[in-house]
């Protein structure tokens, strides 16, 4: 079976890059002319040249394939111009899965995320089925993954195969950027987090999150939804973990959300100022932060098969990959 996968160069794109060979498919992977392409080094892959944006150069990349992996996105909380994000992450999408509709493309994969999801307002763990609404949504990015998701919604309903996954907040080997998930366990293994903010998220292996596309690929239900989580922890269990990990202290303090935000509004302006790509924290990270992002996996198990590993394995192999590659220095303890 021959497949496209988009944002192969990226994170997640990466570890379903390799589930999709070990699996046994034929992957065309859809690449920028600028993309980093260390993650694909020694793999054998077709290139196929083009950008969510740019419709024809999808269409050329679709031609002879039976299935596509749209797992491209703009990851990126805080952005100078917004629009950018909106051009990727929904009229990219939509015109990603127009193409594939009329290439006649039979199961398609759409990586969404947890950002799209609602929370329950008294607080405990969301799921695929919990209401939410475009004006629930913080920043940007979790808008244009909201919108996204209309727009697949509406696809589906006119006939297009699409089983959508919703991945949580993936580490492991490979994040190259890194993410900001991954930029705060850089962070924290090289002990420069002395403090922490009261704050939750469901950490998942980034490897576990590539076998939960497979999964759904061969057992998901058209029109479905499913979320690849780990498990949910606060920060402060995070930081413990990635401290007993590193053999570096955890920090101890606390600082309340509204104590940071006025730094994260300097922190923009120091950044829009001088050049730079992204304030080391943002406002929409600091309102984002207010709730505890957790979620419940329940139904990929159920349905799709899904068993992730611990979350601290996934932690160990993010701190190993990280400290071999030199974003932060190895571990204190073996």
């Amino acid at each position: 079976m021959t497949t496209l996968l988009t944002g192969a160069s990226g994170f997640v794109g990466s570890a379903v890059l390799r589930a999709l060979l070990a699996d046994g498919h034929a992957v065309k992977v859809l690449l920028r002319e600028t993309s980093d392409r260390r993650n694909l080094e020694g793999l054998q892959v077709e290139t196929a040249i083009g950008d969510l944006r740019d419709r024809p150069s999808l269409d050329r990349a679709l031609k002879g394939c039976e299935a596509l992996f749209n797992v491209a996105a703009d990851y990126r909380i805080w952005v100078r111009k917004p629009e950018t994000l909106y051009e990727s992450n929904v009229t990219g999408v939509r015109q990603v899965l127009e193409a594939a509709g009329e290439a006649g493309v039979s199961r398609i994969v759409h990586t969404s995320s947890v950002a799209a999801l609602g929370l329950p307002k008294g607080g405990g763990a969301g799921d695929e089925e919990t209401p939410a609404v475009l004006d629930d949504m913080i920043g940007h990015y979790k808008r244009s993954k909201f919108l996204a998701e209309e727009e697949v919604r509406r696809l589906v309903a006119k006939g297009l195969p699409v089983v959508t996954v919703n991945p949580s907040a993936p580490v492991g080997p490979r994040d190259i950027k890194p993410t900001p998930t991954g930029h705060m366990i850089v962070e924290a293994a090289a002990g420069r987090m002395p403090a922490y903010v009261d704050t939750g998220l469901n950490v998942v292996h980034v490897d576990d999150v590539a076998e939960g596309h497979l999964l759904a690929f061969k057992k998901g239900k058209i029109g479905r939804r499913y979320i690849l989580g780990g498990e949910n922890l606060t920060l402060r269990d995070i930081l413990q973990k990635i401290a007993a990990i590193t053999g570096r202290p955890a920090p101890k303090f606390r600082i309340p959300h509204n104590a940071v935000l006025p730094i994260a509004a300097l922190a923009e302006i120091w950044t829009r100022f001088s050049g730079g790509d992204q304030p080391f924290v943002s406002i929409d990270s600091v309102r984002m932060a207010k709730k505890k992002m957790f979620y419940s996996n329940a139904r990929a198990r159920e349905e799709l098969g899904y068993a992730p590993r611990s979350v601290e394995d996934a932690f160990r192999d993010a701190v190993a990959w990280f400290a071999r590659h030199g974003y932060c220095p190895p571990p204190k303890t073996p």
